[in-house]
């Protein structure tokens, strides 16, 4: 199993499959981790596609769901350096970068880093992950969906419900998470909220979110990130898109993402003119949902050239 050796105690999983233009795949939560359906985004024949596992998740260790010492020397600037000591390790020149939700603010947020390094973007489910899309998602949206919202508040009833208590919200589960004896109950209650915002359920056979150790240690890295902002000033990603005009970018959402304001992408483009939005109906939010993955497919398909 191909691993990497960044230092501070973290070493990161990576996979290669495919050859031709190299892409690298970002994966959401943060802490989601890479999974096999990501290599369908891509014609195998035409890229050379890496994936790979974030701090604290999937199959890098340490992992979150085991012990806290995954969340330490765990931040947005780590995974930017993560990306290019990959990069340096592999050879890759620059590579085409795909992320999704999560990912596609760390995808961002490389490519502002180091834009000689990135030959094209595509971004689903965008998200920069400014303070008003925190508390859209764990806040307002909880207007659409209220009885969901009352049992993730009932988590930590010492804080407000209103959305202007979603920092101080977010923090609270990440205490709770830290903690051996209420962490598991978190983790369930933080992960039903995720999930049932798209009808989902936990306990739902096939969802990963079925396995209370994934949602321990995707709650974790969650929390750990979102409690902080996560590492970059509000707008940050918004204010660096000229660093990044000239990088070729399809960015693809769901109108109606329940998780994902369409503003975010929409504000993206206003900035940058030459990037294309393309808005699809629905409530897709994952790169692996149907139409989301088609649309994906057919905007890296036009860039393997």
């Amino acid at each position: 199993m191909p691993v990497l050796d960044v230092g501070e105690g973290h070493r990161l999983w990576f996979e290669q499959a495919g050859q031709g233009v190299d892409a690298l795949v970002l994966h959401g939560g943060p802490g989601s981790g890479c999974k096999p359906d990501h290599y369908d985004l891509f014609d195998l024949s035409r890229y050379r596609v890496t994936l790979l596992d974030q701090r604290g998740c999937g199959r890098s260790t340490p992992v979150a769901s085991e012990t806290l010492d995954a969340l330490k020397a765990n931040t947005t600037p780590h995974l930017i350096a993560d990306i290019e000591a990959l990069r340096r390790h592999l050879g890759v020149e620059a590579w085409v970068l795909f992320g999704g939700s999560w990912g596609s603010t760390l995808a961002l947020a490389y490519a502002q880093a180091y834009p000689a390094r990135v030959r094209a973007m595509v971004l689903a489910g965008v998200a920069t992950t400014t303070e008003r899309d925190l508390c859209w998602l764990y806040g307002h949206v909880g207007n659409i969906f209220p009885e969901a919202y009352k049992a993730f508040c009932a988590q930590v009833p010492e804080v407000s419900s209103q959305p202007a208590a979603t920092r101080e919200r977010i923090r609270a589960y990440a205490g709770l998470l830290r903690d051996p004896v209420h962490a598991q109950s978190a983790a369930d209650g933080w992960c039903q909220w995720v999930t049932g915002i798209f009808g989902g359920d936990i306990h739902a056979p096939g969802s990963r979110y079925a396995d209370p150790t994934f949602r321990l240690g995707f709650a974790r890295i969650v929390t750990h990130y979102f409690a902080q902002g996560p590492w970059m000033e509000d707008d940050q990603l918004l204010r660096g898109v000229p660093t990044i005009a000239h990088i070729p970018c399809t960015m693809i959402h769901s109108r109606f993402d329940p998780s994902c304001p369409l503003r975010a992408p929409w504000e993206l483009k206003q900035a940058w003119p030459t990037a294309s939005l393309q808005v699809l109906g629905g409530t897709c939010h994952s790169a692996l949902d149907c139409e989301m993955t088609d649309a994906i497919r057919s905007a890296m398909d036009s860039l393997a050239v």
